[in-house]
């Protein structure tokens, strides 16, 4: 149950450019983000900031506990990768061709091929096994129910401005074509967690192997959210307070879930009294 040092290296190098993109992007956001919508540029340095100080360092270390045998730490690093090449897809499909344009897509080509490799090499049926085949139906049903209502959200958008003839409203704050948001959401991540929820329900190997992943995703992916609304208040814009509550909310809930689910996996299938680390 060790990750391939070739996927590590991956992740860690990966990580690295992420975090100098990310000290460029804090340290010269005139030069890096002056094309974008104060929307898009917030939300780009707030991203920054979650990149910098927390989000590459601990991909580095999770990938190195996983490579040393941690369980927990190979299924998180899972999450942190998708996390990663979540974002910078976005990064590098929506922000304007700039300075960091190849460093965000060598980011999220090397975080693409960790992470396939990753969940390709793990064994599932092992991770099934330390988690003595318990259900989990609180992280189970987190799952479902926040791909279900995140759909739910993005098409109560979509589906008006396709009928009005519109462009799409999320669309138009950024100014780009379309929304990549909605269509990382419901193209690919949406439908991976409700996968995993499913699947956990049912006991299935992959259930136990990805949903971590999944949630350690969704805590992330919060917090660039609730960051976003200080980054614009310092610089005078519009700040979105409203959004604190309930992704705060959800934030505590994910973290929650993911912690249940890791503490589930304490005893190695070879040995009952060795903890799984």
């Amino acid at each position: 149950m060790q990750l391939s040092r070739l996927w590590l290296w991956l992740s860690v190098t990966a990580a690295v450019l992420a975090a100098a993109g990310s000290v460029a992007g804090l340290a010269v956001p005139g030069s890096i983000y002056h094309q974008e919508t104060a929307v898009l540029a917030d939300a780009s340095t707030a991203q920054d900031i979650v990149n910098l100080f927390l989000v590459a360092p601990l991909t580095a270390v999770l990938g190195v506990l996983a490579s040393r045998g941690s369980l927990r730490a190979y299924l998180c690093w899972l999450g942190f990768v998708a996390f990663t090449v979540y974002n910078y897809a976005i990064y590098a499909f929506s922000i304007h061709f700039g300075p960091l344009f190849l460093v965000w897509v060598a980011v999220l080509g090397l975080s693409l091929f960790a992470m396939i490799g990753g969940l390709a090499t793990l064994d599932t049926a092992s991770v099934k096994e330390h988690f003595r085949d318990r259900g989990e139906p609180l992280p189970a049903w987190f799952l479902i129910v926040v791909a279900a209502l995140f759909a739910v959200l993005w098409l109560s958008e979509i589906v008006p401005d396709l009928l009005a003839g519109n462009p799409s409203t999320s669309a138009t704050e950024w100014k780009v074509p379309t929304s990549p948001v909605h269509v990382l959401d419901l193209a690919f991540f949406l439908p991976a967690a409700l996968a995993s929820g499913v699947l956990l329900l049912r006991r299935h190997p992959v259930g136990y192997a990805t949903a971590p992943a999944q949630l350690s995703w969704v805590v992330l992916t919060c917090l660039p959210i609730l960051v976003g609304p200080f980054v614009a208040d310092s610089r005078g814009h519009k700040p979105g307070w409203t959004v604190m509550a309930p992704l705060g909310v959800l934030f505590v809930i994910a973290l929650m879930a993911l912690v249940l689910l890791l503490r589930s996996a304490r005893v190695s299938p070879a040995a009952g009294a060795v903890e799984v680390r």
